[in-house]
């Protein structure tokens, strides 16, 4: 335990079916962990993952809740810590927008210490009282009629960073204001969720950060030094941005109100000092700092502190793929953002990130509808050769497109199949689809990447730490097939076979990342080794399916919140680690060298009183993003297949021989033998399984997350005293492999190395791969 004396840094995470809290020391060791779970302890606002699903594809979650759960943190951290020694808080939380109704003085001023914060700011202060979330895609056909008026996504993301998605904060103010012209009169004031976390902080209006408001799709970012270009124009809202979604200039004045400053500072300022109301209820030093709050992805990208040549890849409901990016190039082919812990003396840096929403939902249904069990699904995934073909040389490709996607699928839904570039309604072999839709998604990724390095966002030199990218990669060089000796005789505007352009290392987090097979073949399609945090291996050891931290794990995002705090700490109180010590990637780094020379090599501290856990790996945490959907898919209903119904199993997904359609046999119900488990929910496709568009509302038990499988039975693998039964065999999660000393002091561990050969035969496939995408955009199947 570190001095009594010693100041401590808090960091907090809003996600969608928790609160978080993560406890720092001075040198970033762990310290503490906590967390409030909606659904188990607020059981009275009847959220399911932290959410209310209703028809239209809307998704929101109530405010007040939000309030409730922030008293509920505060009493557990004010039980377990003394509040008087944390020296600066940092945060972040879910994309959504929070409406205050109009009050002459806002209710988080006049705290009574003597209450808690939840019956002094009742539902009734918000005009609306549930918040839209990230995964709410009802407000599309406004974010597209805002891209049209703006004259399409190429002017849209030019003028405000950003184009149409289904989630577009702009296009949801929009849709309040077409549809509920009540609640747009009764607003005062909105907030994005990250700010209004802040503001029962500071207990004032928080300023938003500026990645924020560049996620909103109404800020024009300047791009020079302090938000100014060099011409000298200031970032700013965007008046006729906001005229539009206003519907006149009157309006448009009245939403810059209610919108606010937005901090420009690149995050090394604080906004602020903790509010006199948690001084005298909590015992928090009036001295406490607080800094700017920004998204759970980019939080979680800063707990990371990638290289420059780094690409973080975040499994979840949603993934992204997040990468420095030295320039501010907008396109609609990313998100750039600027980076939301930085000096006013560096050179301004982004993060640019490539988001899908189809991401756990598909791997859920699939493993529904063909194995029913994670470590089935892990094990075809694994076995399945590169594209899908089982003794065959046919090459399968599968897009599962269940929700609006970001370019260039964003108009397309449904699910789709090719064998041999012809379109199918299924394989003939059932035992491809886990592999094919893991290739889908991570190949989405590889290409979408490559179109970005082309637009000159990463850099001149985006050799990311391999070779000259003046010429072909040497294995490229070597092993491309013989009449594909250019990209441009593959049609493709990037060579597949060239590595040099890819990320140098990839570091993951996430559930998926988990599975071995997914994390392999991460760095095969990427030619890279991937890396996770160290405290992920051994949550994992716990709850390997779940996207949430394991009880006494810090969660990701909250853990770049309290680096953050310590960061803006240093440079506010003017310490040794203060002014000149440079930028926050480098303070981290410093301090992780640091505390490993004090302590002799010792790995950081992965989770406090944290029971099960058997790894000998160093730290860090399993929840890579938030978790939209908390985990809750089948949680409570997941039984045991018995040897009599494992047979009924394999007539359903072959009614000849074996597991499979393709070679009987050869990965049959023996080999799967105590790790399938069975969903009674019904939960199927119907009978759209390669048709145009699949409604969610259809399937509701798998629509939303990956379920926490490993505590669906009384016992990870054995029998049930209770009842006799033989329980389910879990999947086994990744394990660390020989790790640099250098990755191992940030808490990071290698799991996946590359194979080359595998990379080639990807980089084979690549153009089919493309011209399959491009007949989905262009309706031709």
């Amino acid at each position: 335990m570190p001095p009594k004396s010693a100041t401590l840094f808090l960091g907090l995470e809003l996600a969608t079916d928790q609160l978080r809290a993560t406890v720092v020391d001075e040198n970033l060791e762990l310290v503490g962990v906590e967390a409030v779970d909606f659904d188990a302890e607020l059981p009275e606002f009847q959220t399911q993952g932290g959410i209310f699903t209703t028809p239209g594809e809307a998704y929101t979650t109530p405010v007040e809740m939000w309030v409730k759960a922030f008293d509920t943190l505060m009493e557990k951290l004010s039980k377990s810590h003394d509040m008087g020694r944390i020296g600066a808080i940092g945060g972040s939380a879910q994309q959504a927008l929070v409406w205050w109704k109009s009050t002459p003085i806002s209710p988080l001023q006049n705290l009574d210490p003597r209450l808690p914060i939840h019956p002094q700011v009742p539902s009734q202060s918000f005009s609306l009282p549930n918040a839209a979330i990230a995964q709410d895609t009802s407000a599309h056909t406004h974010a597209l009629s805002l891209e049209a008026a703006l004259g399409g996504p190429e002017h849209m993301a030019a003028r405000v960073g950003i184009c149409a998605h289904a989630s577009l904060i702009a296009a949801q103010l929009l849709r309040v204001r077409e549809a509920w012209p009540d609640i747009w009169q009764r607003t005062g004031r909105v907030q994005m969720a990250s700010a209004f976390l802040a503001s029962l902080v500071i207990g004032d209006w928080a300023v938003t950060g500026e990645s924020e408001a560049c996620a909103t799709g109404l800020w024009s970012h300047g791009g020079g030094t302090g938000g100014a270009t060099v011409s000298g124009i200031q970032s700013h809202w965007d008046e006729g941005v906001l005229e539009i979604v206003g519907g006149n200039r009157d309006e448009a004045v009245r939403m810059w109100n209610w919108l606010g400053e937005v901090d420009t500072s690149g995050g090394r300022k604080k906004i602020g000092n903790v509010s006199r109301y948690l001084v005298d209820r909590y015992g928090f030093d009036p001295e406490t700092i607080v800094t700017p709050f920004t998204s759970d992805y980019l939080s979680c990208y800063l707990s990371l502190c990638p290289a420059p040549s780094d690409a973080v890849l975040s499994f979840g409901p949603m993934d992204a793929l997040m990468t420095p990016a030295p320039h501010y190039l907008p396109t609609r082919l990313y998100h750039i953002y600027p980076h939301p812990a930085q000096d006013l003396s560096e050179k301004r840096r982004y993060v640019a990130i490539l988001s899908s929403r189809n991401a756990d939902v598909p791997r859920a249904l699939v493993r529904d509808m063909y194995t029913k069990s994670w470590s089935a699904f892990d094990r075809l995934v694994a076995i399945v050769p590169p594209g899908g073909s089982i003794g065959l040389d046919d090459k399968l490709f599968s897009f599962w497109l269940l929700q609006s996607d970001s370019y260039p699928v964003g108009h397309v839904k449904g699910i789709f199949r090719f064998e041999t570039g012809v379109k199918v309604n299924e394989f003939r072999d059932l035992r491809a689809n886990p592999r094919c839709l893991i290739e889908s998604q991570i190949l989405s990724f590889r290409v979408r990447w490559s179109r970005m390095v082309a637009s000159g966002v990463l850099g001149p030199n985006a050799t990311r730490n391999r070779t000259s990218n003046t010429t072909p990669s040497p294995v490229a060089a070597a092993k491309r097939p013989a009449g594909t000796t250019s990209p441009n005789n593959m049609g493709l505007s990037f060579d597949p076979y060239d590595y040099v352009p890819l990320p140098g290392r990839i570091i993951a987090t996430g559930a998926a990342t988990n599975f071995p097979s997914i994390a392999n073949l991460v760095g095969d399609i990427f030619n890279t080794p991937v890396l996770v945090p160290t405290s992920q291996i051994d949550a994992a050891q716990i709850t390997p399916h779940r996207n949430a931290p394991a009880q006494g794990f810090p969660a990701r995002a909250a853990l770049g919140g309290s680096y953050v705090a310590r960061w803006v700490w240093g440079k506010e109180k003017g310490t040794s680690a203060g002014t000149g010590r440079g930028g926050f990637e480098e303070e981290v780094r410093r301090l992780m060298s640091k505390r490993w020379a004090a302590t002799g090599g010792s790995p950081l501290r992965t989770s406090i009183n944290a029971s099960g856990v058997t790894s000998k790996a160093g730290s860090a945490t399993n929840s890579g993003t938030s978790t939209p959907y908390g985990g809750r898919l089948g949680a409570n209903v997941l039984v045991e297949v018995d040897e009599e119904e494992a047979d009924d199993i394999d007539v359903r997904l072959n009614p000849t021989s074996g597991f499979g359609l393709g070679i009987g046999g050869a990965f049959n119900e023996t080999d799967l033998s105590g790790n399938r488990l069975r969903t009674l929910t019904g939960s199927t496709v119907s009978s759209t399984l390669s048709g145009t568009t699949v409604t969610i509302g259809d399937t509701p038990s798998t629509a939303y997350t990956t379920p926490d499988m490993g505590s669906s039975s009384p016992g990870a693998s054995g029998v049930d005293p209770a009842t006799g039964a033989v329980a389910p065999s879990v999947l086994t999660p990744v394990v660390a492999m020989p790790t640099s000393e250098a990755e191992t002091q940030m808490g990071l561990a290698k799991v996946a190395e590359p194979d080359v050969d595998a990379f080639m035969s990807y980089a084979a496939i690549v153009p089919e791969y493309c011209r399959l995408e491009g007949m989905l955009v262009k309706g031709l199947v």
